[in-house]
């Protein structure tokens, strides 16, 4: 994987998710998800209560792994191995409740907030 260079023009394709599927068990969060994200651009993700928003964001701030799929940015497929991958690469995910990364200790917990 190489480093993203993250000072692009508007309009190109900044992240790329292709396919991305995630399942808990016999629960299909995420079904082949596609989805295109543009520099300075600025979404939202709509929909009911565990339709998948939140696994999907999850994946990209990698908290969660997708089961299958692929992730690029700038091109280059990327594998978000961990949060801490995803800060590298210039993914933060601000959650809406206060939610701690398990993965990371207290001081890396306050300094992501």
């Amino acid at each position: 994987m190489e480093d993203v260079n993250l000072n692009k023009e508007e309009k190109e394709i900044a992240i790329k998710l292709r396919g991305i599927t995630k399942t808990f068990g016999t629960v299909v969060a995420n079904d082949q998800v596609n989805l295109d994200i543009n520099y300075g651009e600025i979404l939202a993700l709509l929909g009911e209560n565990g339709s998948g928003k939140t696994t999907l964001m999850n994946m990209l701030s990698g908290i969660y792994f997708p089961d299958g799929g692929t992730m690029e940015m700038d091109g280059k497929e990327v594998m978000v191995s961990s949060p801490l991958k995803a800060i590298d690469l210039g993914i933060c995910m601000i959650h809406q409740h206060f939610k701690l990364v398990e993965v990371f200790n207290a001081l890396d917990n306050i300094f992501m907030g």
